[in-house]
């Protein structure tokens, strides 16, 4: 069924994200809508490293266990902003209504791996995209197939598998059968830490109204049926150890 086809008659109400039954160790006050929406000025640490610095510390503490294991564990993306995240969706969107989609199923396409601007994790400078920077590798590196079997980087991913817990860093988008939303990433992980509470503060928002100040191509489609089931589907079916 097309994300689309959800019931479209939920109330404005309805999209303040429910919050967690009780999480009483973090403390989420500290976050603006700004700072959680990738508008806010971000302290940032390492050079195309571009994590907040807590993560960046316990990545650098991750990276050096890894080499000595013979994985060197390369960032290919990691904090965006609300305007870059924006020139991804747009650029999509205007590329596939170009090629003849309709615009919801434009929609559709876009977000089986991207999000809409001022929804990523990436605004956080929490999450990272990683690969192998040993392994020769043509073409597009951000691939599930590349991260399996005899991929080239099957080696990190069974490396971060039995070790990056131990550094706060999860992967997000698993390939549980039963989660809906984005597609597997087995590049994507988070630093804990942070993250988990900076979602808790994301959920308070009320996601429909922010993003109706926006004037991004496309929006005139976010629908609130459309916004409720984005939320549960793409922000909240996550790795559970990120909630």
């Amino acid at each position: 069924m097309k994300r689309r086809n959800f019931i479209k008659t939920a109330s404005v109400s309805s999209l303040v994200c429910a919050l967690p039954p009780f999480i009483p160790q973090f403390n989420t006050s500290e976050y603006t809508v700004e700072e959680l929406m990738g508008k806010a000025e971000v302290d940032l640490f390492g050079e195309g490293i571009n994590l907040r610095k807590e993560a960046y510390e316990s990545f650098l503490e991750m990276k050096e266990a890894a080499h000595a294991d013979g994985i060197d564990i390369k960032i290919v993306s990691s904090f965006r902003d609300f305007y870059r995240q924006e020139g991804i969706w747009e650029r999509k969107y205007q590329k596939y209504t170009e090629e003849g989609m309709a615009p919801l199923d434009a929609i559709d396409k876009i977000i089986e791996y991207s999000t809409i601007p001022g929804t990523s994790r990436h605004h956080w400078g929490t999450d990272m995209d990683i690969i192998d920077g040993r392994p020769k590798s043509s073409g597009d590196v951000l691939v599930p197939e590349k991260f399996e079997n005899d991929g080239p980087y099957a080696s990190l991913k069974q490396w971060m598998d039995e070790n990056s817990k131990e550094y706060g860093f999860y992967l997000v988008y698993t390939s549980d059968p039963r989660r809906r939303g984005f597609k597997y990433e087995p590049w994507h992980y988070s630093y804990a830490p942070l993250s988990i509470p900076m979602l808790t503060a994301y959920r308070k928002l009320n996601i429909l109204k922010l993003l109706q100040k926006e004037d991004i191509l496309g929006s005139e489609h976010f629908t609130t049926g459309f916004i409720k089931t984005y939320i549960q589907d793409n922000i909240l079916d996550i790795n559970p150890a990120l909630l």
